[in-house]
Order: C-alpha cells, then structure tokens, then sequence
C-alpha cells in the first residue's frame, strides 16, 4: 500500500502515502486480527483516490539524465565559496536566495547548463496537480511546456 500510495497515487492526493504508512504502523502495533480493519480502510481509501505517476516519472527522468551527464557540473553560483580562491573564481557570484523574493521565488537558473530545458516534471491532470501547475506556469513563465 505505501507503493501504491508513493508511485500510483502521488501528487493527485499526497496524504495517501501518510495514512499507508501510518496503516503500516497502527498494524504493527495493533497486530490482527483487529489490523483487517485499518488495512481495509486504507486499501479503500488508496483505490478510491485520484491517481498521479508523475511524481515516479520524474524521479525515473532525472536518474536518466544523471546516467547521460554523469560529469554536468554544479553552475557556480550555486556553488559555496568557502575559500578566497573559490570566490575569485565565481563560486556564489550572482546567486539570489529565494525567500528574499516575491512570493518567495527567484527565477535563476538551478540546473547545469547541459539540461537547462530538461522537463523532469510534469503535472498530470488532477485537482491538486492543476494548481501545482498554475504555481509553476506564474514562477517559471514560458521556460517549461507545462
């Protein structure tokens, strides 16, 4: 069921996977045949959910661009410069922090420059993956196809 909850269900209700997982732990603790009840009412709650994968497709896109760019390397000003020669060489030149930003978002770039238009996620269509979508579309603009 944490699976189920984890890879099938995902965004389109994210509470699925704490009340799996807290089915999981009720029935170690309650022990059966009184746990029937708990996986019951939580198998009904998972089959009876909006259904999401994106959240599984976006972690088997990212390890697949890993796999094509094993060496991308960090952009800089991502980077902590700790050293004097680390700053002279651009580390956390031009990086803003988010939260100083309006609605606590910062356009700037977080990906290496190799994948910068990657689309690693991608909203599927359901209630609150629509307005995670909206939420991207106003921050990120133009820059993804979402």
């Amino acid at each position: 069921m944490i699976i189920l909850a984890a890879e099938d269900i995902g965004l389109a209700n994210p509470n699925a996977l704490l009340l799996a997982n807290q089915c999981f732990m009720a029935v170690q603790v309650i022990g059966m045949p009184e746990g029937r009840i708990i996986m019951s009412e939580t198998a009904l709650y998972l089959a009876t959910s909006p259904k999401s994968n994106s959240a599984y497709m976006a972690i088997e896109k990212a390890i697949e661009l890993v796999k094509q760019y094993p060496n991308a390397p960090v952009p800089l000003h991502l980077r902590n410069a700790p050293t004097k020669f680390m700053k002279e060489s651009g580390y956390g030149k031009d990086y803003v922090y988010s939260h100083q930003g309006e609605d606590n978002f910062h356009y700037q770039e977080f990906m290496p420059e190799q994948i910068t238009d990657a689309e690693i996620y991608s909203p599927c269509a359901n209630p609150n993956e629509s307005k995670i979508k909206e939420w991207l579309q106003k921050r990120w603009k133009s820059k993804y196809k979402f």
